[in-house]
């Protein structure tokens, strides 16, 4: 297996985590060899504190938005990157593969794109943290410690789930919420992927077999939709995990995987 020598590498997070989150992952790639960074969302601030107290500044993005934010940061690297997104980052890695501005693509718990029809129990009751109210579709929302429990921490140990959520929760605008709830209804819908893309490069879709935020059978669904290209869509589980697993204890064999995939089918 070989390591393109220093390829750039963007890495997307969701919701509701600051971009200070991937810092692991970051100084791990560095280590083998890639390029890596770290942006935050549009309006996001350096810091998790900062952010914390300027919701308004993340209010109202929409998915849109947050496409061309990463896309704008792609137009000034000097070759195309691996993106690797989580939660709604693996949607927008999605779109920015899709769009070919992107040589590859690891998409962690990604968000639902349009297409992906049912949705279980557990994932509504996530969203409807935002959707319960019209109203919250323009603002910033932020978890409670409870609902972070309920949607990334279900797998961890309580006191593990509660330091993730001091150390890294941010308020996060709710229109991708709204936008991906109402997906399918829409005729262009901003979580629509190109997966019909034949030329693409590589994606990787992972799954944590206990998510309740995109639980393995909405990534599965994901999967499915690819069926109409040749490019290279791969699929891997871990199926002991939640919607956690870019952050808590077991963050590198998440990592681990995406690198040896990435040696594997990124020349």
């Amino acid at each position: 297996m070989t390591t393109p020598e220093g390829r750039h590498v963007v890495f997307v997070h969701g919701l509701w985590l600051h971009a200070d989150s991937w810092t692991p992952w970051t100084e791990l790639f560095q280590e083998a060899g890639y390029r890596p960074t770290a942006p935050g969302w549009p309006g996001a601030a350096a810091t998790v504190e900062e952010t914390r107290n300027h919701p308004d500044q993340v209010a109202d993005k929409g998915i849109d938005d947050v496409v061309e934010h990463y896309a704008q940061v792609i137009r000034g690297l000097d070759s195309l990157p691996i993106v690797v997104g989580h939660s709604f980052g693996g949607l927008i890695a999605q779109r920015l593969l899709g769009q070919d501005l992107a040589a590859a693509a690891v998409a962690i718990d990604p968000a639902p794109v349009k297409g992906v029809i049912l949705l279980p129990p557990s994932a509504l009751k996530v969203a409807s943290i935002a959707l319960r109210s019209p109203s919250n579709r323009t603002k910033a929302i932020s978890l409670t410690q409870e609902q972070f429990r309920y949607g990334f921490g279900n797998t961890l140990p309580a006191r593990e789930s509660a330091d993730l959520y001091e150390r890294w929760t941010v308020p996060s605008p709710a229109r991708p919420l709204f936008e991906a709830a109402t997906a399918n209804l829409a005729r262009r819908s901003p979580a629509s992927v190109n997966t019909g893309n034949k030329t693409r490069g590589p994606l990787l879709l992972i799954a944590g077999g206990s998510d309740h935020t995109v639980p393995a059978s909405t990534t599965k669904a994901t999967r499915k939709l690819y069926h109409k290209s040749p490019a290279i869509t791969d699929l891997r589980e871990f199926n002991d995990r939640g919607h956690s697993l870019t952050i808590d204890h077991g963050w590198r064999e998440v990592a681990d995987a995406a690198l040896a995939w990435l040696s594997e089918r990124v020349k």
